[in-house]
């Protein structure tokens, strides 16, 4: 039986964060990203109810510009 994956408890916060310092709307923030996804998907990474991917996990980063650590870890804040 395998193990279930640790996932970061704080992800879904700091992502919040991230729009949050932008002052933009889901709809804006995933322009923001890139824009292949829709508003709804990141809804559910801001609830904590899916993760993104690595890849988008280093665009919220390098947006932020921030280490994609910090997102990750929760023992790191995030400082902009």
């Amino acid at each position: 039986m395998r193990k279930p994956r640790l996932k970061p408890a704080r992800l879904a916060e700091k992502l919040l964060a991230i729009r949050s310092k932008f002052g933009v709307s889901q709809t804006g923030m995933t322009q923001l990203l890139g824009n292949d996804f829709g508003y709804n998907r990141l809804s559910e990474y801001e609830l904590g109810r899916r993760e993104p991917n690595l890849m988008l996990l280093l665009r919220y980063a390098r947006l932020a510009k921030v280490p994609v650590e910090s997102l990750i870890d929760d023992d790191i804040e995030l400082k902009f």
